[in-house]
C-alpha cells in the first residue's frame, strides 16, 4: 500500500478586510474590529499581526513593537527538563480541540481565549493551518501548545500543562519538528517575551526585524509534520 499523500493546507476565500502596515504605528495595538474568518486570520499573520479580544469585546489586532521569538538554536533545556522530556510522548494534531480548550480554561490567570477564538482556530485546524503539539504520558494528555503554521512561520498562541514540564516538553518537541534544512530561516513567534519564556531562550527583536524575517519565512516550505494526509 502506498504511503498517504501529503496535502497542503486549504487556502480560504480572501478576506475583505485590509490591515494597516504596522511599521507606521508606534503601539502594539494596530487595529480594532474586522472578523475571525479564516482568510482574515491568515492575512493578519502574513502581515505580522495576531488577534486578541479587548475588554470591551471587539477584536484587537496586535504587532508588538518588541516581538518575542525563540531562535531554534537558542532553546534552553535544563538537565531536569531533559530528564522530564523522556517521560513524554510528543504527538501532533491528535487532540487539537482538547489542547485549545485546556488553554482556554477560565480558571487560568490572564485567560483571553473565548468561544469565538476557539471556534475560529478550530476551523483553521480543519483547513490545515492551526496545529497542536501535545505531550502525552501513559496515554493521558498532560500538556501542549497550539499555533498557526504558514510556510516557515510557526506563530505560537498558547500552551498549558497538567503535569510538571509537560508544556515545556511540547515546546522542545515543536523545536525538533522545525529543525530541518530550513531551520535557520524559520521563525518561531511567541508574541511577547515573558520571564518564563526568556528562561527557555526567548528573545526580543524589533518589529521591523520581525517583519523582515517574516517575509523570508513565508517563502519556505511547511515543515513535514504539519502537512495534511
Amino acid at each position: 500500500m502506498p504511503p498517504p499523500q501529503e496535502l497542503p493546507p486549504v487556502e480560504p476565500p480572501v478576506s475583505p478586510w485590509h490591515f494597516p502596515d504596522p511599521r507606521g504605528i508606534d503601539d502594539d495595538l494596530i487595529a480594532i474590529g474586522a472578523d475571525l474568518a479564516p482568510g482574515t486570520l491568515l492575512a493578519a499573520y502574513r502581515a505580522g499581526l495576531f488577534p486578541m479580544p479587548l475588554d470591551d469585546d471587539p477584536t484587537g489586532w496586535f504587532s508588538p513593537v518588541r516581538r518575542g521569538v525563540l531562535p531554534l538554536g537558542g532553546l534552553k533545556v535544563s538537565k531536569s527538563l531533559r530528564r522530564s522530556f523522556r517521560d513524554y510522548e510528543i504527538r501532533v494534531d491528535t487532540a487539537f480541540s482538547e489542547v485549545i480548550s485546556a488553554c482556554a480554561d477560565p480558571a487560568r490567570d490572564g485567560g483571553w481565549i473565548d468561544e469565538e477564538i476557539q471556534h475560529a482556530y478550530g476551523v483553521l485546524h480543519e483547513l490545515g493551518w492551526a496545529h497542536s503539539v501535545e505531550a502525552w504520558h501513559e496515554g493521558s494528555l498532560e500538556g501542549g501548545l497550539y499555533g498557526i503554521a504558514i510556510g516557515g512561520l510557526f506563530a505560537g498562541e498558547s500552551m498549558f500543562h497538567r503535569r510538571r514540564d509537560a508544556s515545556k516538553a511540547a515546546l522542545v518537541g515543536l523545536v525538533g519538528l522545525l529543525a530541518d534544512g530550513h531551520a535557520e530561516r524559520r521563525l518561531l513567534d511567541v508574541q511577547w517575551r515573558t520571564d518564563h519564556l526568556a528562561s527557555l531562550g526567548v528573545v526580543e527583536i524589533p518589529r521591523r526585524e520581525y517583519l523582515d524575517r517574516l517575509r523570508q519565512a513565508l517563502t519556505l516550505p511547511l515543515p513535514a509534520a504539519f502537512h495534511r494526509t
